[in-house]
């Protein structure tokens, strides 16, 4: 394990509209205020479409990342996330959410978020960090993106 003691920035909350692409309205809030690390304590809300990250199917090697994806529609769903850069300079969200599917009794489903619509309203708080510098350059088991912390100075 490896840790930084964290100063933070701006909080923000944010109010995203019915039908918003919830990916691409995060990435453009940050970039609208140069916000270039954080985290998402939480969110909150409803989704007329979600990605996740999940397979019906046995899994070959459960140790492996699955790389299928399950779409699931009408979905209320409470998540949370970080926001750290990549050696090109850029970053993408790192989401994980839990989802209720409303037709289905709430059946609950729970993984990593590849991509939503919004339904209705979805309710965000984003903390900016100011440091420690949040990286993803390090490959983990089977390739996977890690989180790098460092105390380097932010550009």
């Amino acid at each position: 394990m490896d840790f930084q003691q964290a100063t933070l920035g701006r909080s923000f909350v944010l109010a995203f509209a019915d039908g918003d692409d919830f990916l691409a309205e995060l990435r453009r809030f940050c970039e609208q205020q140069q916000l270039l690390q954080g985290y998402i304590p939480m969110f909150l809300g409803g989704f007329r479409v979600v990605r996740l990250v999940g397979s019906c199917g046995p899994l070959a090697d459960p140790e492996a990342p699955v790389w299928e994806e399950t779409v699931l529609q009408h979905v209320e769903a409470v998540g949370a996330g970080t926001l750290a850069r990549h050696p090109d300079g850029g970053f993408d969200p790192h989401i994980h959410l839990s989802v209720g599917v409303k037709a289905d009794r709430a059946r609950g489903h729970t993984s990593h978020l590849l991509g939503a619509q919004v339904q209705f309203i979805q309710e965000m708080v984003v903390t900016e960090i100011l440091a420690p510098v949040m990286n993803r350059p390090r490959l983990g088991p089977h390739g996977i993106p890690t989180l790098e912390i460092s105390s380097a100075p932010l550009p």
